[in-house]
């Protein structure tokens, strides 16, 4: 398109008037470009690198924070696939990456047809929250179904879905009923490409509140309490990670990752069921890493470590 003349009133480009064949010579050297004064971006600073560190985010011409009332890993998931930087592993406070300048609206990040799954403190399991005219709100449970929930768990890109309806298993909500009788087929990309009752059209109440529990939900436990085999919550099922290459460091992020302290040691031990898989093996943090979920380590497994070989972590407490 070469040659457009617009009055500046017209409502799309297509409207404007258009003289390509007056410039004949216009090649991509003379690409045009446009800023728009709403333009919006994100980034990461103060971190170790482009993949971690505070949010900020560039409205008009001036970079500022994000508050981090209502932020959470389901935010910040979104933020680092848009990112290119995986899926978020974490939400750290202010005394990770330090103060940044004056706040920005967070409410450029909502936009209709969000998703989030909440109640759980993984992005990938919760009670189905979506976001319309403004609100989160719930979805009803009637109809709902392993059909539903794979289309839910495959839009948050959290692998497929492990229960069927599970209504108010991770608490009732609050605010509106968005959506009520979901139909999905299965192979749907999107929940609203399934059809429903339409917005806010339902005969419920939130002790019918959909939730949703993914494949990738992952958890970590010591069996004792703050002492024990380390076994992870992964693809439905507990199970072990193995002692090989645990070192210092790895302890101490697990202790603090459940309260436990900033320090403990570890040993090798046997699984307290022989059946359980060894999810992980070859474990090491490093000391930038802020949880279990970005240290180096073997493929999710099964893995084959040694029958004593589960590790066995003692917490400080301190």
């Amino acid at each position: 398109m070469a040659g457009v003349q617009c009055k500046g009133s017209e409502s799309t480009l297509k409207k404007c008037r258009s003289n390509g064949e007056a410039i004949p010579h216009c090649s991509h050297s003379a690409d045009a470009g446009v800023i728009c004064s709403g333009y919006t971006d994100f980034r990461l600073v103060n971190g170790p690198d482009s993949c971690s560190g505070r949010v900020e985010l560039q409205y008009f011409t001036e970079w500022g924070t994000v508050c981090d009332a209502s932020w959470d890993i389901r935010a910040s998931n979104v933020l680092c696939r848009q990112l290119n930087c995986g899926s978020a592993v974490a939400v750290v406070g202010v005394d990770w990456f330090g103060e940044g300048s004056d706040p920005v609206p967070l409410c450029l990040l909502m936009v209709d047809g969000s998703l989030r799954l909440v109640g759980s403190g993984s992005e990938c399991a919760g009670r189905l929250e979506v976001f319309h005219k403004g609100s989160w709100g719930t979805v009803c449970d009637d109809f709902w179904d392993m059909k539903d929930a794979q289309v839910v768990c495959r839009q948050l890109q959290c692998g497929e879905a492990l229960s069927g309806p599970v209504p108010a298993w991770f608490g009732p909500g609050t605010g509106p009923i968005w959506l009520d009788k979901v139909e999905c087929v299965g192979n749907e990309t999107s929940l609203w490409s399934c059809p429903s009752e339409g917005w806010g059209r339902h005969d419920c109440g939130h002790k019918e509140d959909v939730g949703v529990l993914c494949s990738e939900f992952k958890e970590i436990r010591l069996t004792e309490g703050c002492s024990g085999n380390l076994e992870v919550f992964y693809n439905g099922t507990w199970g072990n990670i193995c002692y090989n290459q645990m070192d210092s460091d790895t302890v101490s992020l697990i202790c603090q990752e459940l309260n436990c302290g900033k320090s403990g040691s570890v040993d090798s031990s046997t699984p307290r069921l022989a059946s359980a898989p060894n999810w992980l093996d070859s474990v090491q943090c490093r000391k930038h890493d802020i949880s279990l979920w970005n240290c180096p380590s073997s493929p999710w497994g099964p893995n084959d470590c040694n029958y004593d070989e589960v590790a066995n972590i003692t917490c400080s407490g301190k």
